[in-house]
């Protein structure tokens, strides 16, 4: 393996001493107190902003990077360190600017109108939107900077979990063809694809068996978690966590209720393509284990990661060269940490970086899902880049609300793309496979991960613990009303929630279902109406976080408050089955 397949974190810092310097800059400069009581002068208010988004940058390049040093190895002690000092330095940054988020809140409503209609503040301007908009949810001074004080500790649950997961976690090996291998995140993911049912079915058994093994600290994180955001709720006045997450993306609620209720009415269709890859597959019990094998006998994609990645760009080629040309870019400048290594965190993700550019991290094995992969986290990076070139930093941190529709449709039109050019019969049932469990698993199975986090934030609102008994059962019982009767939802699924490392970040997983239903509107419009199509596109993904997300991804062609975007998925989903059913 050589070193073009590793990220390039000397474009962030070339040393520590370099990382040092800056960390010495934000701790030493980082004070807004000559602001404090001032902010109602337009004057002193640019100046402060200012200010704070000069710290604000540096602060964003020294955690990103101490992100990425500690993701390369969680073994590593000084990585560790440099992580551990920037969480603490990012929370008394936090507690530093605490006063001026309030303090705006209590300027009177002509004040903040002023300055929202003020050429001069326009980089501010939707924050400030936000602000007028959430008045009633600003707390005081003193308590926001206790809360912002609070935010390494409340940051310690989903840190317990990852080294839980990634260092002391240990699966063991399985025995396959011959040699053990050893059972990693990424591997049990390649296993679970094997064709061989009694390799699956270890590699199961013995996966959750490993969790089960550190159940209780799991539950017992995940539970201080939940505690955490019900707290931060109640505090800020909003009638429910869920309520609380929604609102800081600027998303109605009425939108997750569709996104629930849409999912809820196809069911039949999900236990239908159950039914019929449990036909296909020849068994009197399909099981959860049988979940990930191909349901066809056409061969998964196996390409080395050079030759996937071209796949990718061929694949995105109705965006043009501008996108193809910052695709090459990527791999060539290293932006990309491509392999699993001893120690490195699992999965997969795109971060960016303001004054640099967005980096990915891959654990990449040759499977189909895996080039969908480098798809999907070069979607988000790409994104990062429009809007950083595009919008001033303010506006340029873009919710995550809209940044699962930009990964997921390019998810989308790479699939369009292989499913446009093969004849090959078994090909073709093999990509309307990939397709259907696609939309399984980023539409059905990323809702049920939602309504698991509203069962657990809802328990805690009411009064009732959360146990390792109650969380296990609750996740089987909607394991079975998810996947219906063609589906034995085996025992070991009950503990599947504890090893989503989303769930502490609260509320993040339905916004992946959001994404593919705003996605497939999206991709339909490109593939339809072609240019101005792909001009409104990059639009969007050029105007960062300028407005509400609902609203920007109006400009795409995807308008969530419609029953138009969710009815189009479903419909998605049923074509690829009737073709899927015939083949």
């Amino acid at each position: 393996m050589t070193l073009k397949y590793d990220w390039n974190t000397q474009e962030i810092y070339e040393n520590a001493e370099a990382w040092n310097k800056d960390y010495d800059t934000v701790k030493n400069g980082a004070d807004f107190s000559e602001f404090k009581g001032k902010l109602g002068d337009a004057e002193q208010f640019l100046l402060c902003m200012k200010k704070q988004e000069k710290f604000g940058r540096i602060l964003e390049k020294l955690s990103v990077y101490a992100m990425m040093k500690h993701d390369e190895n969680t073994k590593d002690s000084l990585a560790d360190s440099l992580y551990s000092r920037v969480s603490s330095l990012a929370s008394d940054f936090s507690a530093a600017a605490a006063f001026i988020v309030p303090e705006l809140t209590a300027l009177p409503e002509e004040t903040l109108k002023s300055y929202i209609a003020n050429e001069k503040f326009s980089a501010y301007d939707y924050s400030l939107k936000c602000i007028l908009k959430s008045k009633q949810h600003v707390l005081s001074e003193n308590e926001e900077k206790i809360l912002a004080m609070a935010g390494e500790t409340f940051g310690s649950f989903r840190d317990i979990f990852t080294k839980t997961d990634n260092a002391d976690l240990n699966a063991g090996s399985i025995k396959k063809d011959g040699k053990n291998v050893k059972l990693t995140h990424g591997m049990y993911g390649v296993l679970m694809q094997d064709k061989d049912r009694d390799i699956r079915r270890k590699t199961f058994r013995k996966y959750y068996k490993a969790y089960t093994s550190l159940i209780n600290t799991i539950s017992a994180t995940y539970y201080g978690s939940v505690k955490k955001d019900v707290l931060v709720a109640k505090v800020k006045k909003y009638p429910s966590a869920l309520a609380m997450a929604l609102d800081s993306e600027d998303v109605d609620v009425k939108v997750y209720e569709n996104l629930i209720s849409s999912v809820h009415r196809a069911f039949p269709l999900l236990h239908r393509y159950m039914a019929e890859k449990k036909k296909i597959l020849g068994y009197d019990e399909m099981h959860m284990y049988d979940m990930y094998v191909p349901a066809t006998e056409g061969k998964d994609i196996k390409l080395p990661y050079e030759k996937a990645y071209d796949l990718v760009i061929e694949g995105l080629s109705v965006f043009g060269d501008e996108y193809a040309n910052l695709l090459k870019r990527a791999r060539e400048e290293r932006w990309i940490d491509v392999y699993e290594k001893d120690g490195k965190k699992s999965g997969a993700y795109s971060v960016a970086v303001y004054d640099t550019h967005p980096y990915v991290l891959l654990n990449y094995q040759q499977t189909t899902h895996e080039i969908f992969t480098i798809a999907h986290e070069m979607g988000h990076s790409i994104h990062s880049y429009f809007s950083n070139k595009n919008q001033p930093y303010d506006k340029s941190d873009y919710k995550i609300f809209v940044a699962e529709v930009a990964s997921t449709v390019n998810e989308v039109l790479l699939v369009k793309y292989l499913l446009k050019k093969e004849k090959d019969v078994k090909t073709r049932k093999f990509l309307l496979s990939y397709f259907l469990e696609m939309l399984r698993t980023t539409l059905f199975r990323q809702t049920q991960f939602a309504e698991f986090e509203e069962f657990s934030h809802s328990s805690v609102e009411k009064g009732e613990p959360l146990t390792k008994e109650s969380m296990c059962a609750e996740y089987l019982r909607l394991n079975k009303e998810y996947y219906g009767d063609a589906v034995v939802s085996d025992d070991e699924i009950k503990y599947e929630w504890a090893r989503i490392p989303h769930f502490y970040r609260a509320f993040y997983v339905y916004k992946y279902a959001t994404g593919i239903i705003s996605a497939t509107a999206i991709v339909r419009r490109i593939l339809t109406e072609g240019e101005p199509a792909v001009k409104d596109y990059f639009k969007f993904l050029s105007s960062g976080n300028s407005a509400g997300p609902v609203e920007l991804l109006k400009i795409a062609g995807a308008d969530l408050t419609k029953d138009e975007p969710f009815n189009a998925a479903f419909k998605e989903f049923e074509d690829a089955l009737e073709e899927f059913c015939k083949l």
